[in-house]
C-alpha cells in the first residue's frame, strides 16, 4: 500500500484563498465571471486555467506565466498567516511513515507552490516523491500525475490509495486505477455521486475510518 496526497485543499485548506486570488486576478484581466464561475474552473495548470476562460492564443506564454506568477503571490502572501495543515494530518502523516508506508505528493501546483507549502510547513521529508505541474504534459482527470507518482514510489497503481478535495483530482485517481479518500474541504459529497473508487469521505484527518489504514 502506498499514499499519494494531492496538496491544496487536501493537505492544507486553502482553497478558498485560490478562489479570491483567481476571481481577482481573472476579472481585472476582463472575464467578467463571478465566485461559482472561477470555482469551476480551478483544477489543472494555471495556463489551462486561463486558456479555459480566455481560449487559447489569447495571451502568449509569457503573459499566462506573468499572470500566474502574480495570483500566486497574492495567494501566498494572504494565506501565510493561516498556512497549517488540516486537522490529524500531522498526526496521520508521522503514523504512516513509522508503518513504512510510502507516500508521494502529486499536485497540479507548480513548484513555486510546491516549495512555499512543504517547506515552510517542514513536511519535505514525508515524501519519497513529488510530482507537480512541471512534471506531466497532462493534468486531472488524465491520470499522469498519479501513474508518475506510483512509479516513483516503485508501487503497482491498484495499490496506491489518492487522498484528493476534487472531483477531477477523484476522476484521475479512478484512470489510474487507484482508490481515493475525500476530504470536503472545497465540495460537497454529491459533487462525487459519478465516482465508485471513493473508499471514504472525511471532514479532516482524525476521523476513525483512516485508523484502518495505518
Amino acid at each position: 500500500m502506498a499514499f499519494i496526497f494531492d496538496m491544496n485543499g487536501t493537505m492544507i485548506d486553502d482553497m478558498a484563498f485560490h478562489l479570491e486570488g483567481w476571481y481577482n486576478k481573472l476579472n481585472e484581466l476582463g472575464a467578467g465571471l463571478t465566485k461559482e464561475e472561477v470555482r469551476s474552473h480551478m483544477y489543472g495548470k494555471n495556463e489551462e486555467l486561463l486558456e479555459r476562460i480566455f481560449g487559447k492564443g489569447h495571451f502568449t506564454t509569457e503573459q499566462m506565466a506573468t499572470y500566474a506568477r502574480q495570483k500566486e503571490e497574492i495567494y501566498q502572501a494572504a494565506f501565510l498567516p493561516h498556512l497549517q495543515l488540516i486537522a490529524g494530518l500531522p498526526t496521520f502523516l508521522e503514523k504512516a511513515a513509522a508503518s513504512h508506508i510510502p507516500m508521494a505528493l502529486g499536485t497540479a501546483a507548480d513548484k513555486f507552490n510546491v516549495d512555499y507549502v512543504l517547506d515552510n510547513l517542514n513536511i519535505r521529508h514525508y515524501f519519497q516523491a513529488i510530482v507537480g505541474a512541471e512534471d506531466v504534459s497532462s493534468s486531472k482527470p488524465d491520470p499522469e500525475v498519479f501513474l508518475k507518482a506510483a512509479t516513483a514510489l516503485g508501487v503497482a497503481p491498484e495499490t496506491c490509495i489518492v487522498f484528493e478535495d476534487a472531483p477531477k483530482g477523484v476522476e484521475a485517481a479512478a484512470n489510474a486505477g487507484m482508490k481515493a479518500v475525500v476530504i470536503t474541504t472545497m465540495h460537497t459529497r454529491s459533487e462525487f455521486d459519478q465516482y465508485d473508487n471513493i473508499i471514504a469521505f472525511i471532514a479532516d484527518y482524525n476521523d476513525p475510518v483512516l485508523q484502518t489504514l495505518v
